[in-house]
């Protein structure tokens, strides 16, 4: 799980401040406020780690990339590309990870990691954009924790050094010369282990990172019309597509699954599960997936709703079921310990079901399978004021607690976007509410009580 963010030079953000990640974390704001640059930039490093090019810091996308962000001078605050990069997060580890110092016998462990990393243009002809710093902290130094840090060390050439706090490195012999650059943004050289008699450690902290990477997941605002039948191999996907175009095979994927809502609660079995949100969220009133005859291996959606009593295809009833029907999906398909992007979740639903995104996601961050905590996090990039006073009302009245939910308005200036954190009391109040959060409601009811006024004593004097 991500514990917190902070981005420097970085599209319309010339410094985020610390962003602290909670499980459930929200960002409102207006049109252009800069809130997407916040899930692009956690996929643009998530399809670098991906990368079949360990030579290329920061892949920046194409046309088969979750994210396409063109340039350096593109991403770059101010499209000014003598600015670095800098940016650093931190994240809670599944497994603590242990090193011993091969030379000393001592021992250090960790079961968090904060990264940072400090990237720029090279001053050279062709100007790639090369690693600055990149520095990694296990655990606690006070305690056994360490630093690694690799820093570029001749401007202009690429050349860098290693080096740590807490732990003592000890060169080998016959090994003077400088380290080659990263691997990508993170990943330190092959040589580290060559040139140090007691670094082979350093992999397990990249591992560890481009684990951490690899575990977020991503679902677009606009998700994909529903199919009439689809064939499915057997195979099990991924995730559910960055348009929720596999939620169906992570259905059927999914068949042998069972997952409850938190300690002592019942176990649903996935299409169970699926099927109860959608009925709890008023949009049907039965839901299966099966084939479409006997020994085919093509499948079809079949629901019944309150004002139709046959089963129907999903195709041939309203659309807010297909369009919420993928987030319900990624919500619990996710392997446990994933990051979910949700970007606008709320778009094409109702009202009601708006709000009932709230119960979704508490429920979502809160279950368990197999006798564990999923331990999943949800960041949801939203403009609905229905599924915030939801949220609100649920902190009200104890089903999560304020500190498992971080909100946060973004707003644009004149200059840069800027992002003021939500704080939320006990009773889910929000203590300092953005002027004009939701549009101005208030002026709104004003306008409107003196327009009915000025319109009866219109009517009146007739």
């Amino acid at each position: 799980m991500l514990t917190h963010l902070r981005i420097k030079n970085f599209k319309a953000w010339q410094d985020t401040g610390d962003i602290r990640l909670a499980p459930l974390t929200v960002f409102f704001g207006t049109n252009s406020s800069g809130k997407s640059s916040i899930s692009q930039f956690l996929l643009m490093l998530k399809q670098t780690a991906q990368s079949a090019d360990r030579q290329r810091v920061l892949h920046l996308g194409d046309k088969d990339s979750i994210v396409d962000l063109g340039s350096y001078q593109d991403i770059v605050y101010g499209h000014d590309v003598e600015e670095l990069i800098d940016f650093n997060f931190g994240w809670d580890l599944p497994q603590n990870i242990r090193v011993e110092d091969a030379i000393s016998g001592k021992k250090f462990s960790g079961d968090r990691i904060i990264f940072r990393a400090v990237v720029g243009l090279l001053e050279t002809k062709r100007r790639d954009v090369a690693v600055q710093q990149m520095r990694y902290e296990l655990g606690d130094l006070s305690e056994d924790g360490l630093v690694v840090v690799m820093q570029r060390k001749e401007s202009g050439k690429n050349k860098y050094e290693l080096s740590t706090l807490g732990y003592g490195l000890k060169r080998k012999r016959g090994k003077p010369w400088p380290l080659p650059a990263p691997v990508r943004f993170y990943g330190f050289p092959d040589e580290a282990g060559a040139h140090y008699q007691n670094a082979d450690f350093v992999g397990d902290l990249a591992l560890a990172l481009e684990r951490c990477l690899r575990r977020i997941y991503y679902l677009g605002p606009l998700r994909k019309h529903p199919e009439r039948s689809y064939p499915w191999s057997g195979e099990s996907p991924e995730h559910v597509g960055w348009e929720g175009e596999g939620a169906v095979y992570a259905i059927l994927a999914a068949a042998s699954r069972s997952i409850n809502a938190g300690k002592y609660e019942k176990y649903r079995v996935f299409n169970t599960l699926i099927a109860g949100w959608l009925e709890q969220m008023g949009l049907i009133d039965s839901f299966e997936v099966q084939p479409v005859a006997e020994g085919r291996r093509e499948y079809e959606v079949l629901i019944r709703t309150k004002d139709i009593k046959q089963k129907v295809n999903l195709t041939d009833v309203g659309f807010g079921v297909s369009q919420v029907l993928p987030v319900l999906v990624q919500c619990f398909y996710a392997p446990p310990d994933s990051v979910i992007l949700l970007e606008q979740p709320e778009l094409h639903l109702h009202p009601s079901v708006q709000a009932s995104l709230a119960d979704l996601f508490i429920e979502a961050i809160h279950a368990r399978e197999n006798g564990k905590d999923r331990n999943i996090q949800l960041i949801v990039e939203s403009h609905s004021e229905y599924f915030l006073r939801r949220l609100q009302r649920r902190i009200a009245e104890e089903m999560i607690t304020q500190d498992k939910v971080a909100i946060y308005f973004c707003k644009p200036t004149s200059s840069e976007a800027e992002m003021g954190r939500l704080h939320l009391d006990i009773f889910g109040n929000i203590t300092n509410w953005p002027e004009g959060f939701f549009g101005d409601e208030v002026s709104d009811l004003v306008e409107m009580t003196r327009a009915g006024i000025k319109r009866r004593v219109k009517a009146g004097s007739k």
